[in-house]
């Protein structure tokens, strides 16, 4: 079967296999909250969906043409593994250890495929990055712009699927120093306080990490307190909740509006708490957020200044926690939030 893809703008209502995202005509293949992705098929990122079907060999697959919405690593993953079906399969858990990291930014180095996987995603964000554009850095439209990302990894991935280690050089300065953090979010230089009944974990750490450091101390959690010395504090939503994943239950995205209104009325420091909406891919709760853009915002921790807060860190968590608690109080975990569900929801003050 030979596949071609074709930019989601230049369709022009022609049937297609849509990756991680939405449409009305053909074989949808995602995770996005509300998607037509069959049932059966569903998993926790858009790769597992792909890579679902294609050993199910479902009768869809027949549509010649695949398309996608935008470039990321699952995405990616997705489209790819149906154009390189027997490739794929081969590569399996390489393939979803690759959409986990880079979707869900949860890396866990004891499983058998996850070096190999950190190396590609490190080799595909490094390039992405300096021969194209970073991730939502798009000049105009990533609807547009996304094909030519499409067009050059489509052709160079298997290679380096085959053989990483020849390409050490592209995808070594990542991998080293989310090794290096990794190692100190393992550390006893870290602490970690689970609140399980609200799906949030607290990670103490001396100075912000790779963002596949920190979050391998968050699998199983949807919320993370980061908090790092001299009162520097971010909230954040993972990814998680944006999308919808089928291994666990999840609470509800609530409006961190209140939350930071309260915390405002104490922060003495000149800085303002600042906050993205519940629909925002990653929303995060931080001092003199809005003056970050949203390519910025998607970088890790230790690529943005962190300012200091005047909340010690005992009372930051306690109202982090209060609020939540409040907000949780009747709502149980459940699968498939949709945006109107959690739009319907009030946010429950102190």
């Amino acid at each position: 079967m030979t596949y071609t893809f074709v930019p989601f703008h230049a369709l022009h209502g022609r049937e297609a296999i849509v990756v991680d995202g939405h449409r009305s005509r053909g074989l949808v293949l995602s995770h996005w909250k509300e998607s037509a992705t069959p049932v059966e098929l569903r998993g926790d990122t858009s790769a597992d969906c792909v890579l679902n079907a294609l050993k199910s060999d479902i009768p869809e697959l027949q549509i010649p043409i695949i398309t996608a919405t935008h470039f990321d690593i699952d995405g990616f993953v997705g489209v790819w593994a149906i154009m390189n079906r027997e490739l794929a399969l081969q590569h399996e858990g390489v393939l979803r250890e690759m959409a986990l990291i880079g979707d869900f930014r949860e890396l866990d180095l004891s499983k058998r495929d996850a070096e190999t996987a950190l190396k590609l995603v490190c080799w595909i964000n490094a390039l992405e990055k300096a021969v194209y554009y970073a991730p939502y850095g798009a000049a105009h439209n990533e609807l547009l712009e996304c094909a030519q990302k499409f067009d050059y990894f489509l052709d160079e991935f298997a290679s380096v699927l085959k053989n990483p280690d020849d390409f050490k050089k592209t995808w070594q300065p990542e991998f080293d120093r989310v090794v290096k953090d990794y190692e100190t979010a393992h550390s006893d230089k870290t602490l970690l306080k689970s609140f399980p009944a609200l799906g949030l974990v607290a990670i103490q750490t001396p100075e912000p990490l790779h963002y596949y450091a920190l979050f391998s101390r968050t699998i199983g959690f949807d919320m993370v307190c980061a908090m790092y010395s001299d009162n520097r504090y971010e909230l954040e939503y993972k990814y998680t909740t944006w999308v919808d994943i089928t291994s666990r239950p999840t609470l509800p995205r609530i409006s961190m509006e209140p939350l930071a209104q309260k915390l405002n009325a104490l922060e003495v420091s000149g800085r303002t708490w600042t906050f993205e909406s519940i629909s925002d891919t990653g929303p995060i709760l931080r001092l003199d957020g809005d003056y970050l853009t949203k390519e910025e915002r998607f970088q890790n921790p230790f690529e943005r200044e962190i300012f200091s807060s005047s909340i010690e860190p005992e009372e930051f968590l306690k109202m982090v926690t209060e609020y939540y608690s409040a907000a949780f109080k009747n709502i149980h975990p459940k699968e498939a939030w949709t945006w109107k569900e959690m739009r319907a929801l009030e946010s429950v003050g102190f």
